[in-house]
């Protein structure tokens, strides 16, 4: 069995490499209309530079998988500004995207935790939507719209679970059809288990990202290793090998919290149970320190028994 691993957003081993620089909304407003345009351009360019010296960085670690910032387009989505963030970067864009095909490379977003389906409130709906959408629009831009996947969770319960799993399926109708063929949930902390996750998951025929800490923090009934055959069945129509996030808690008191790096004695049971299963799997890092912490969990997993490093970026179990 084979892991890949990655990590999101920002190599820390990087100098002034954040892909994410902003413009303020409370900014934009104080500037004339020429320097709002040249702002939003400047930001723009730096962040999609930042991040093809990322991908650049992977290559060089071997590192094949990254999930992207949902920032490099400062104020894509607020109503008042939404703006052509393509046609001016279209080489950029285009850059980017042909590295990741030439490459071969597994490459994500994941929106934030205001992206969600399950609320009564169309405006939040509608909102969710243009969060998707403009994800897949940088997707677009890559030219990698049918490889890249958007990834989020499935929202808050509202005080009743099954209602806002039914409102959570009738607001997904309103997503376009190839956004929805690109998005993958997740399990959270605190409301949705995975067995909720993955069964909704079957249903829409969306694959599942199984978070670990999440699952430890948030256990369901159903045992991990019944669980994972299904999970795994979720991604058998897709092209890529299931991802499974992995961090380690902070502390006992914030266990919840995602700590700065991975301990490898934390996650040896789930490695176990994905031996039994016998398929490869990608490994998204959710550490603080990013990079770092990938590459220094893939060292200490290679100096234990039976744990190769075959490459930079992946490691072998017997």
């Amino acid at each position: 069995m084979k892991i890949r691993f990655g990590y999101v957003s920002q190599a820390l081993s990087l100098w002034d490499v954040s892909p994410s620089k902003t413009l303020t909304f409370t900014r934009y407003q104080q500037l004339s209309r020429q320097e709002r345009e040249e702002k939003l351009l400047y930001v723009t360019k730096q962040n999609l530079n930042h991040t093809l010296r990322m991908l650049y960085y992977n290559l060089a670690h071997e590192l094949e998988l990254y999930r992207f910032s949902s920032s490099i387009v400062p104020l894509a989505t607020h109503p008042e500004v939404r703006w052509d963030f393509t046609t001016p970067f279209r080489k950029e864009w285009q850059e980017i995207g042909e590295l990741v095909t030439r490459k071969e490379l597994r490459v994500s977003f994941h929106p934030n935790q205001f992206t969600l389906f399950t609320s009564a409130k169309t405006k939040i709906t509608e909102n969710a939507v243009i969060d998707m959408t403009y994800h897949y629009q940088m997707f677009e831009a890559m030219g990698i719209e049918a490889d890249g996947l958007i990834n989020i969770h499935i929202g808050g319960a509202y005080g009743d679970k099954p209602q806002a799993l039914v409102q959570f399926q009738q607001n997904l109708t309103t997503l376009p059809d190839p956004i929805k063929k690109v998005m993958t949930l997740e399990n959270d902390d605190k409301t949705y288990t995975a067995e909720e996750t993955l069964t909704l998951c079957e249903f829409e025929a969306i694959p599942f990202v199984f978070d670990y800490h999440h699952h430890l923090a948030n256990p369901c009934e159903k045992a991990l290793e019944d669980l994972l055959p299904r999970i795994f069945r979720t991604w058998s129509s897709r092209q890529h090998k299931p991802k499974i996030h992995i961090s380690s808690p902070k502390s006992e008191k914030e266990f919840r919290s995602h700590a700065d790096f991975v301990d490898p004695y934390y996650i040896i049971p789930l490695l176990k149970q994905l031996q039994a299963v016998g398929e490869d799997v990608d490994f998204m890092i959710e550490a603080k320190a990013k990079d770092e912490a990938a590459l220094k969990l893939i060292e200490e997993l290679s100096k234990i028994r039976g744990y190769k490093r075959i490459s930079g970026g992946t490691i072998e179990i017997n």
